[in-house]
């Protein structure tokens, strides 16, 4: 028999619960006092966790702060179901964006800690890139990885703004042009199928 899961901690409700909240209605949206309620504990309890909204939301987006998953598949494979996964994540119905670029949106430049959470995050992601096409011999990685992040948060606006999954699909085919014209065939041959022959 399996072992029954942990029971969460007073402090993973709170942030799970101001995960959800801010990210769905925003973080100025939302004072500690609506966390709390949500909960139902006190704003004395909540601080006993978190000492300030700004501890709260940074907590909030280090927690989204999640490094990609490894895999054995082909690095240019792998680049490319980046554009997958955005297109799936693009149609749930609580899609909001990037949660590290509508933070500093919200909360804007001046915010410090804010913005250098964003920027790790983004930089991270360009360096899996990068590694994914060290990976394959490409000679302009780092470029090309700027480029590719460039192509994922573009369709990220765009899928905000259309809300249209497709914007996923167009970057990716962006993205196969970017990796042809680094020498990397992208695109995987169909198999030939073997059998009756079409009819002429």
């Amino acid at each position: 028999m399996a072992p029954l899961p942990s029971p969460q901690t007073m402090k993973e409700r709170i942030l799970e619960t101001a995960d959800k909240l801010f990210y769905l209605q925003g973080i100025r949206a939302i004072g500690v006092d609506t966390i709390a309620a949500g909960i139902g504990i006190s704003k004395r309890t909540l601080y006993n966790h978190f000492p300030s909204k700004d501890a709260l939301i940074a907590a909030y987006l280090e927690r989204r702060f999640v490094a990609p998953r490894t895999s054995d598949k082909p690095p240019a494979e792998q680049i490319l179901a980046t554009f997958d996964s955005l297109e799936r994540r693009f149609a749930a119905k609580d899609f909001r964006g990037c949660p590290f670029v509508n933070a500093v949106a919200e909360l804007g430049p001046a915010d410090r800690s804010v913005k250098k959470i964003a920027i790790a995050f983004k930089e991270s992601r360009r360096i899996w890139f990068r590694d994914r096409l060290n990976e394959l011999g490409v000679a302009e990685a780092e470029a090309l990885a700027t480029q590719l992040v460039l192509l994922v948060d573009g369709s990220i606006a765009q899928d905000l703004v259309r809300d249209d999954p497709a914007m996923a699909r167009a970057a990716k085919e962006a993205a196969k042009v970017l990796l042809r014209s680094a020498g990397v065939d992208a695109v995987a041959k169909p198999a030939v199928k073997r059998g009756k022959r079409a009819p002429h």
